[in-house]
């Protein structure tokens, strides 16, 4: 993709004077240079154009808030005079991979008063003798050149979800997420604990309602029998035990004889 296309997705219908990172990653520069940017972008801070095979910076613009610029895996060998000019506050700078290949090519660096990080890995010039330690002679402002200081401490991340306190704070909150999912399931076995529980109760209620249930049919029918028990008793002997007979199937002898004699 072309420079002002992807100059023109990137802003997103913003106004230049609104943007304050600006990635131009991977597009194609026109011969080796910047086209699109301009003044406009008088609120830059970050600015990012990596692997877009720049052979010079020299239509930079003027640029007075810009922090941080990566210009790393492009072809620059020189002309840096003119960050000197129009990035007057850099303080992050990001040289790497490109044709830097002497000491000499950084002394327009020394105008940069706010310029405490450098980078020129994979630079030839890194491959000299002394390199670092002429470097840090050339540019006091400096405090980091590729990433250590001059005592071989390694620089801090500026990204706050690396620093430690931030590892420290996530490390915290992930604790505490635990321990809510474990007072979670303490209370979800705790409910099914209740609910088997109360499944129990209901289980037994029934079992109870049933047993009275046929506790009262079965005195039902005790009284049912017991009335007509007391109905045979009130009876004469003999109604009695005819009554008897009627009720197993069988005639009453008496019965009988009558029919012989009839």
């Amino acid at each position: 993709m072309e420079m002002k296309k992807r100059l023109t997705l990137e802003l997103r219908n913003k106004k230049p004077g609104e943007v304050k990172e600006l990635v131009l990653d991977n597009c194609r520069s026109d011969d080796g240079k910047i086209v699109g940017l301009s003044s406009d972008f008088e609120n830059l801070e970050f600015l990012s154009m990596i692997n877009i095979n720049l052979l010079s910076v020299s239509n930079l613009p003027k640029l007075n808030k810009l922090r941080k610029l990566e210009l790393s895996d492009n072809r620059i060998s020189g002309g840096l005079e003119v960050l000197a000019e129009r990035t007057p506050n850099l303080t992050h700078l990001n040289l790497s991979g490109n044709k830097i290949k002497d000491i000499n090519t950084l002394e327009p660096l020394k105008k940069l008063p706010n310029l405490h990080s450098l980078d020129l890995f994979n630079c030839e010039v890194t491959t000299l003798m002394d390199y670092r330690e002429s470097v840090f002679a050339l540019l006091p402002q400096l405090t980091y050149l590729d990433g250590f200081d001059a005592d071989d401490q390694e620089a801090p991340d500026s990204d706050p979800e690396a620093d430690g306190d931030g590892l420290e704070d996530e490390y915290e909150n992930g604790e505490g997420e635990e321990e809510d999912d474990d007072d979670e399931e303490d209370d979800l076995d705790e409910e099914v604990i209740d609910d088997e529980d109360d499944e129990d109760d209901d289980l037994e209620g029934e079992e109870e309602e049933d047993g009275v249930d046929d506790e009262e049919e079965d005195e039902e029918e005790d009284g049912e029998d017991d009335e007509e028990d007391e109905a045979d008793d009130d009876l004469p002997r003999g109604e009695k035990r005819k009554r008897n007979l009627e009720d197993e199937g069988e005639e009453d002898p008496e019965d009988e004889e009558d029919d012989e004699d009839d």
